[in-house]
């Protein structure tokens, strides 16, 4: 069990969850601090192409006492995933290391501000995901193409980017109508929003050297992701 850091310069966001998504800059967080942890994920191996790599852990505020839950599945139906719907994923846990660092505790504090706000969920899926590209093949950080994730609210927190263009988050109102929200996230930014609200799609990223380019990205989902056994 581990103390939550409630730094000053978090303050619980004044918004209402059903207005439109958030997009902050969380200087207070020394993104530095993350990066060697990427350096070994290991590869996702449910996707074809060897490009992207994953672990992922869950945990439960209480108060404020962050607890690691333990190790839990992934699954999304078909319906909000029609590349992997419907089939349950093992993935490693986040390294301990990591889990204890102030710094990554206190990005799960901030984006549990915004859970309190739209859903009673306590429980909170961290994904540490690095999309690779080279000078012969393409990163896609959202091969399902544009998508809901099945949960209350979503946040994407940009660690890195290196020798890499392309890589855009956009948020949609609908699939069929233009992008409400696109940018690239630099180190530094987290997007929130409710999933409910908004689909949501990254593009492809590619090398724009002949070296191997990286984008690294925690994803957290309000509440976690579960098979139906688990839940």
């Amino acid at each position: 069990m581990l103390n939550l850091s409630k730094a000053e310069e978090f303050i619980k966001p004044e918004a209402n969850c059903l207005a439109s998504y958030i997009l902050e800059m969380l200087t207070a967080i020394h993104v530095n601090d993350f990066k060697q942890s990427f350096a070994h994920l290991p590869q996702d191996p449910y996707l074809e192409g060897g490009y992207r790599f994953r672990r992922l852990s869950h945990f439960k505020v209480d108060g404020d006492r962050l607890t690691k839950l333990p190790h839990r599945r992934l699954f999304q139906s078909r319906e909000h995933n029609p590349l992997l719907g419907d089939v349950v994923r093992e993935y490693a846990e986040l390294d301990d290391e990591l889990i204890q660092l102030e710094d990554f505790q206190r990005l799960i504090w901030e984006f549990f501000q915004f859970c309190q706000l739209c859903s009673t969920s306590q429980e909170i899926g961290v994904h540490q995901i690095r999309t690779t590209a080279s000078s012969e093949k393409l990163g896609n950080p959202a091969p399902e193409g544009i998508h809901r994730d099945g949960v209350d609210v979503v946040g994407i927190f940009s660690v890195d980017r290196h020798g890499i263009g392309g890589g855009e988050t956009h948020l949609y109102k609908t699939k069929d109508t233009p992008p409400a929200f696109s940018k690239v996230l630099n180190p530094g930014e987290f997007l929130v929003f409710r999933d409910e609200q908004y689909f949501h799609y990254t593009s492809p990223v590619n090398a724009t050297t002949d070296e191997m380019g990286t984008r690294d990205v925690f994803v957290l989902t309000c509440p976690g992701l579960f098979p139906p056994d688990e839940a």
